[in-house]
């Protein structure tokens, strides 16, 4: 089975609203701003470009910065900082380890990652993560200048590495990137919480997968 991972929301803790209230705590002192703020600067065609790798982050910054009336320098903060705030869910990545650890005892598992991610966010996650290299391969939406949920960039995965659709299924937070997964014939899990994501797995039949204990520390 080939299990394909997404990263923000899944195995990286994002947390948008967060991010914005801190940066800009007198457009978000209302109940809701915060989220309407969120939405208009990460869910805009100019961040979509700055996922794909065809906005690049000085760009991105200045356009959104006049489109929003957003302070330049706490934007630019913002952005450049994202990369290194951005930190693995302890508990998804308890997951990710076990399916690990059965791969390496020889279990029909392999792992894969399909990022909508920028290429400088790409760039500082693989320095500053080892457990990058637990996969057997993976592609970030801005290295390959391809972004979900159109169709081309699961094609690409699948291409890369020569997946078979039936025997491959695909988790993210975001039901419609799950749901063009599917499309393609791939299995798909819409992730909500770890525990939830173990019993789906187990629930697929993988060879040994059982459910971690999730209460245990993490580690």
């Amino acid at each position: 089975m080939n299990v394909v991972f997404d990263f923000g929301g899944v195995l990286f803790g994002w947390q948008p609203q967060q991010l914005v209230a801190q940066a800009f705590p007198d457009q978000t002192r209302l109940p809701g701003q915060a989220e309407a703020l969120a939405k208009a600067l990460f869910g805009h065609a100019d961040w979509h470009g700055f996922d794909r790798g065809t906005v690049s982050i000085d760009a991105v910054i200045d356009r959104s910065a006049s489109r929003l009336g957003l302070d330049h320098v706490a934007l630019n903060t913002l952005v450049q900082g994202i990369g290194e705030h951005l930190e693995p869910a302890t508990r998804a990545l308890d997951v990710l380890s076990q399916l690990k650890h059965l791969a390496l005892a020889g279990r029909a598992i392999r792992l894969y990652f399909l990022s909508n991610m920028s290429v400088p966010y790409a760039r500082t996650l693989e320095r500053k993560f080892e457990f990058l290299q637990w996969f057997d391969g993976g592609i970030f939406s801005g290295d390959v200048k391809l972004i979900k949920p159109e169709l081309v960039i699961y094609q690409h995965l699948q291409a890369r590495y020569g997946l078979e659709p039936a025997q491959t299924v695909f988790i993210d937070d975001l039901l419609g990137n799950v749901q063009a997964a599917q499309a393609l014939g791939w299995q798909g899990i819409h992730f909500a919480s770890a525990p939830q994501l173990a019993a789906a797995l187990s629930r697929l039949g993988l060879d040994g997968f059982d459910r971690p204990d999730l209460n245990a520390t993490a580690h």
